[in-house]
């Protein structure tokens, strides 16, 4: 593969927030966080994002029909809330998000993380903000499973890589195709359709791919990602909505969804 058949990647020595406090300059950037029923941990990703304001100019939370206090918490953290009507899911919350906002650039991050930390944005934004051919930034990481130090993210790991991998190539290069933590330039991600549900992260990395070429691709270091790690019986419905979604955008026929 040539240099412009794979993504770029940042490791955690490429960071430099000074340049990004820089390059940013008039530049906005929205912060969206998809919510349901995370009132245990959103509160603590909202003060790690509020802590670098200089790199947030809009921050909002988007209630997914939480029957929780995520709503409550959020408000209380100082994001502004918009409430998902009608079918939910990870797809339709960020489109709300995006909807509800109007910034140049725009991170999302998930509500469940339990370390996130104030370079999470600006680490995303830097390739947006360096090189103008970039569109969509992923975050890779570390991801412990119980007392391990690896062996999360088991639907990345056995089914959206591998898929990748086989069907386009320079995407296999991504290590966390389904990573939460993803930021875009606005014009890309209002010019593709967002896939509904858990298909959402590797359509939207198909599709800008497909758009704009492998290259305008990047992937950043994020370090050690700490979530709470969910049963098999949950996960192979996850499964089923990202194989969906990549084998749907190579043509293969598939049966309806029940």
């Amino acid at each position: 593969m040539t240099h412009s058949d794979v993504p770029w990647t940042l490791g955690p020595d490429d960071f430099d927030l000074a340049r990004v406090a820089l390059l940013k300059r008039s530049t906005t950037i929205a912060v969206i966080v998809p919510a349901k029923n995370e009132a245990a941990t959103i509160g603590a990703v909202l003060e790690a994002v509020k802590s670098r304001p200089e790199f947030v100019d809009e921050l909002v939370v988007v209630n997914d029909h939480s029957n929780d206090d995520t709503m409550t918490v959020a408000d209380h953290h100082g994001a502004r809330v918009v409430t998902l009507h009608g079918e939910g899911g990870k797809g339709e919350a960020m489109k709300a998000g995006l909807d509800a906002t109007s910034a140049d650039l725009v991170v999302f991050l998930d509500a469940d993380v339990l370390n996130t930390t104030s370079e999470f944005v600006p680490r995303l934004v830097q390739p947006l903000l360096e090189r103008p051919d970039i569109e969509l930034v992923k975050g890779y990481y570390e991801r412990p499973l119980h007392n391990m130090p690896t062996g999360g993210g088991r639907v990345n790991e056995l089914a959206a890589r591998p898929i990748l991998a086989l069907l386009y190539p320079g995407l296999g290069e991504i290590r966390q195709p389904l990573a939460g933590e993803t930021a875009g330039r606005r014009s890309a991600l209002t010019s593709i359709t967002l896939e509904s549900a858990y298909g959402v992260e590797i359509a939207l990395l198909i599709d800008i791919a497909r758009k704009y070429g492998v290259h305008s691709v990047a992937q950043v270091d994020l370090g050690v990602r700490r979530h709470r790690n969910r049963p098999l019986d949950e996960l192979r419905p996850m499964a089923v909505d990202v194989l969906r979604a990549a084998l749907g955008r190579f043509k293969v026929s598939l049966p309806p969804q029940m």
